[in-house]
């Protein structure tokens, strides 16, 4: 059966830049796993795909204004793993400040000790300030990182597929643990890397982790036409989250993948009440509690401009926007001058647009209506899912749950219970076949051209 896929996606106190001091928020608890747990319980309840946790390897920008620090990934995921049974994790990891072999191990234990339930959200990294962290004197521009991207990528996808699934044997009265003729050194030597393999663990229950991916630059678009097989993306509006996923979908046709093997994931982060004003009050409660001085960080860092000085209630000053450099190629910053350009807002205005969700579409109003919002997108070729962005945590996801999912259950649009015990079942994605195996395609083709 085709579900709509939803999956949750966490911040530490929510998606609104503000959600730290919402009156039902528990900021202490944002170091605490036993929150994590909890909610990570709850998605399983709600048979959501998978729980999503973003990282970077650099101390956000302005942490003096907002909760935005992060647990490690792979030590948070291991222990959401160790309460829960059926839902995903899918965990951020940079290609620029990573090795491929180290990851590949961590995400390949994740995946055994999770028993096939991990994601590898990949990412070139966009902070500037991570490459002081490691040794380096500038942070790579945006056409080196995704060089390295797609190499790292290939390094890891061989040392997944290192070990053939018949490889670990462990049969006691033979005597033989592991067939080494199913074991396969990858002996990559490509420009940036030297990687001689095998992995030093089994292939894992999913064969690969599923690959995910959250560019939508040319380059970031061209990276998951070959990889990627969920794409976390922003739109604001339906025509551009349609020509995205049409755009995508033929990229991965052209390279002879099946459309239907990459999932497009927009992010929607919902203000829920039973009334649309009563949503919108919840909406203006939150906006009302932002830091100016944390909003204008936001916009300079987007955008380029320095607002200090501006009237908040005049005009964005489009002109001060240099749309040359790196931030003519961000996905986010494009999205930004997008809002600009097509609604004029005031500077305040704008804040308050990107508190919710950073570009992520917000959308307020009753469960029905943020239902309908679903549904229309779904059905009408501009998504095969959501990543969900309470507001705040863990009441805006409570009231998704509660008021939202029975309307898209009702409607035959998302599942009453897992068909599936695998991240990759979830989703509806084929287990890939190891390139080393004599069942692979590409091997089975080269056998019959040699026969």
């Amino acid at each position: 059966m085709v579900t709509l896929h939803l999956n949750l996606f966490i911040y530490p106190g929510g998606h609104h830049e503000a959600a730290w001091r919402h009156p039902d928020s528990a900021p202490e608890r944002v170091l605490d796993i036993s929150y994590y747990q909890e909610l990570a319980k709850k998605a399983e309840a709600a048979t959501f795909d998978a729980v999503f946790f973003a990282d970077g390897p650099a101390l956000a920008d302005n942490i003096r204004y907002a909760s935005r620090f992060r647990l490690e990934p792979f030590t948070w995921m291991a222990a959401l793993a160790a309460v829960t049974e059926k839902i995903g994790f899918i965990g951020t990891a940079s290609t620029t400040y990573s090795e491929p072999y180290n990851l590949a191990r961590l995400f390949a234990s994740l995946d055994h000790l999770s028993k096939g339930r991990a994601g590898w959200n990949i990412v070139t990294t966009g902070a500037p300030n991570a490459a002081q962290n490691f040794g380096l004197a500038e942070h790579p521009v945006h056409a080196e990182r995704y060089a390295r991207a797609e190499e790292f990528v290939e390094v890891v996808t061989k040392l997944w597929d290192s070990w053939e699934d018949e490889a670990f044997v462990a049969d006691a009265e033979s005597g033989l643990f592991a067939d080494t003729d199913r074991i396969h050194p990858i002996d990559h030597k490509g420009p940036l890397f030297d990687v001689a393999g095998p992995l030093n663990t089994a292939r894992s229950p999913q064969g690969r982790p599923v690959y995910v991916q959250a560019g939508s630059s040319e380059d970031g678009r061209s990276f998951a036409a070959r990889w990627a097989e969920a794409i976390f993306t922003a739109h604001q509006t339906l025509e551009s989250a349609q020509a995205f996923y049409a755009d995508v979908k033929s990229r991965a046709a052209r390279l002879g993948r099946d459309p239907g093997q990459v999932k497009i994931l927009p992010g929607i982060s919902p203000f829920i009440g039973s009334t649309t004003r009563e949503a919108q009050d919840k909406h203006d409660e939150l906006n009302g509690l932002t830091q100016p001085a944390y909003s204008l960080d936001v916009l300079h860092r987007l955008t380029g401009a320095d607002l200090s000085s501006y009237d908040l209630d005049g005009p964005f000053p489009r002109e001060l926007v240099d749309e040359s450099g790196e931030r003519g190629v961000s996905s986010r910053s494009r999205l930004v001058l997008d809002i600009v350009d097509r609604e004029k807002p005031t500077i305040r205005q704008l804040m308050h647009r990107l508190a919710g969700a950073r570009g992520h579409r917000v959308v307020t109003g009753t469960p029905e209506y943020v239902a309908d919002q679903i549904q229309a997108w779904y059905e009408s070729g501009a998504a095969d899912g959501f990543n969900v962005m309470p507001p705040w945590l863990s009441g805006g996801f409570d009231e998704f749950v509660e008021h939202v999912v029975p309307i898209l259950r009702k409607r035959g649009l998302f599942r009453e219970e897992y068909t599936g015990s695998t991240l990759r079942e979830h989703l509806g994605l084929d287990r890939p076949v190891s390139q080393y195996s004599p069942a692979h395609p590409d091997r089975q083709a080269l056998t019959k051209e040699t026969a």
